[in-house]
């Protein structure tokens, strides 16, 4: 397999810039303590909840204290993350994730994997936060179409006690199927198991680092079995040459990789209980959840050009159990002792928490009874949640009916009074409404194909004003606003961009010509929505066996 242009020329810049550095830096038979700190799937969270869990001033405090403890042992630290920093947390998502870069900066992280969630934005946000950003964007599968180059740093070295350490950074190639392809005209996402081992080469060849890690963003799925996603962590470790990285570590996938038996993860981690890292053809695979919930830790000896882990423990950051009582009065208690938070970050972070909620508090409308965003019910079920969305988009656009994917639901909505700031959690991704005007003839091709979208997964479809029956791959019964579909009859579906032009693959339609796009964003509309039909009832949005599968 040959080297790609961009390839050899870092190749060859690597070895100049390190002529001066000796292969192999390590002493023999001289033991160096490497500490390896990671986070993944920040998505906004720079600030503590409601309840005072997590937050980057917390997490800063606690790295600190392991920097300083490990330094006293005469080790080294480098703190990593899977990536996915932005969309999550509107205080962030309407600042750019300014707010929890420049924290990362502070607590002093060396490098992250570029998430799917980076590509949210266009590409001039994401340069802009690598501006923010003293630390390098690593990924060596994404490329751009037009010029064959990578759009990213593919690897960082770092010293730690004399010795070399590459780290590598990989994007999962789904990120072209769930990420908003609009922003991805000239962009390609390579396998990156493939680009992984053109990299090793490459350093083995070159820089010969004495140290090798990969810090991803690929999603860890027990036994390899990643089902419609993209292959993971798992999958990569297996296809390399055995022990030819140290550690992988991930994100995307959100969980805490704490495995109860061989190739199987514990259901339900218990924050502050001990956690045995995955590990496959000799890699450790580690992942700590999401939202900086945890900060990883694993402790290396490294000796003679060996790496053992010696210890490892996911550390929970202000995280809290709630506890009823008998009375019925509940509170809310911590796991493992406070962590308190640095004054020099909540000073760099309160003033844009604070614009932040300026934005955000203000009252909208108000429903009477909760409407269902939950991921554990978007992605399988019709939800009262996904109908009012759907129903603001056929208001805004005088739409016949309205299809979306579920995975772009991204939290619920409580009973009682409903601010812009709810909303922006529901809709975080900016994404904006579009219809289309197409024949009853399209509109059931188009019905048959997204209705073929499984569910436990993102693309698993809402509908609006649809009904009709799955059975064998064919649509029984199918109507729109409870009349049989006409073939030879207009009809106008509103949907948004993602999944107009093939996001979580559905069926491209932006080239229609019936396809008009609003630029009406998504949450504006819903937002304008609440604020004219408030107060909501819940009963009106309720799913009533309009669709099913058998």
């Amino acid at each position: 397999m040959k080297l790609n242009k961009r390839g050899v020329a870092l190749a060859f810049v690597a070895a100049w810039s390190l002529a001066g550095l000796p292969a192999q830096a390590y002493e023999q038979d001289k033991t160096y303590n490497i500490t390896i700190l990671h986070t993944n799937d920040h998505h906004g969270h720079f600030w503590r909840n409601d309840y005072g869990e997590y937050g980057l001033a917390a997490q800063k405090t606690l790295v600190d204290g392991i920097r300083k403890e490990v330094a006293a042992a005469g080790g080294s630290v480098l703190v990593l993350s899977g990536g996915d920093i932005n969309t999550g947390v509107p205080e962030s998502d309407l600042q750019d994730a300014e707010p929890d870069f420049r924290g990362m900066n502070l607590i002093g992280y060396d490098a992250m994997a570029v998430g799917n969630h980076e590509f949210d934005n266009p590409l001039t946000v994401l340069r802009q936060q690598e501006k923010w950003s003293k630390f390098p964007f690593l990924s060596a599968n994404i490329y751009q179409k037009s010029t064959g180059e990578r759009l990213f740093k593919p690897w960082a070295l770092f010293k730690r006690q004399g010795l070399n350490i590459a780290v590598i950074g990989l994007t999962t190639d789904d990120t072209a199927k769930i990420g908003n392809p609009e922003f991805f005209t000239d962009i390609e996402f390579r396998k990156p198991a493939g680009e992984a081992k053109l990299v090793i080469q490459e350093l083995q060849q070159t820089v010969k680092p004495d140290i090798m890690i990969a810090t991803t963003h690929m999603g860890h799925y027990d036994n390899g079995n990643h089902g419609s996603n993209a292959p993971g962590d798992v999958e990569l470790a297996r296809s390399l040459t055995a022990g030819s990285l140290a550690m992988i570590v991930g994100g995307h996938s959100q969980d805490p990789v704490c495995m109860a038996s061989e190739n199987k993860k514990q259901v339900d981690y218990v924050p502050g209980t001990p956690c045995a890292p995955d590990k496959q053809n000799g890699i450790w695979i580690v992942q700590a959840h999401e939202w900086g919930k945890y900060v990883g830790r694993a402790d290396f000896e490294f000796r003679n050009g060996e790496m053992k882990l010696v210890h490892y423990q996911l550390i929970p950051v202000n995280l809290k159990k709630k506890i009823t009582y008998d009375n019925g009065e509940s509170e809310r208690v911590l796991y493992t002792p406070q962590i308190p938070e640095n004054p020099q970050m909540l000073s760099l972070l309160s003033p844009f928490q604070n614009k932040g909620k300026a934005q955000l508090g203000v009252k909208i409308g108000n429903v009477n009874g909760h409407l269902e965003g939950d991921r554990s019910k978007v992605r399988f079920v019709q939800t009262n949640l996904g109908h009012l969305i759907l129903a603001a988009q056929m208001a805004r656009t005088n739409a016949d009916f309205a299809v979306m994917s579920g995975g772009g639901i991204r939290d619920s909505i409580e009973s009682g009074d409903i601010t812009y700031k709810d909303v922006l959690k529901v809709q975080p991704f900016g994404n904006i409404l579009v219809y289309a005007d197409m024949s009853g003839q399209e509109v059931t091709d188009y019905l048959t194909a997204v209705a073929q979208m499984k569910p436990d997964s993102g693309a698993y479809p809402q509908f609006a004003n649809v009904s009709f029956v799955a059975k064998a791959g064919k649509l029984i019964d199918l109507k729109i606003n409870g009349e049989p579909v006409d073939p030879n009859k207009k009809y106008r579906m509103a949907t948004l961009s993602f999944n107009a032009t093939g996001g979580d693959g559905y069926p491209k339609i932006d080239s229609k010509p019936g396809y008009v796009n609003t630029g009406f964003i998504d949450a504006e509309v819903l937002k304008q929505y609440i604020q004219q039909n408030s107060p909501l009832d819940v009963n009106a949005y309720e799913p009533k066996g309009e669709v099913s599968w058998q």
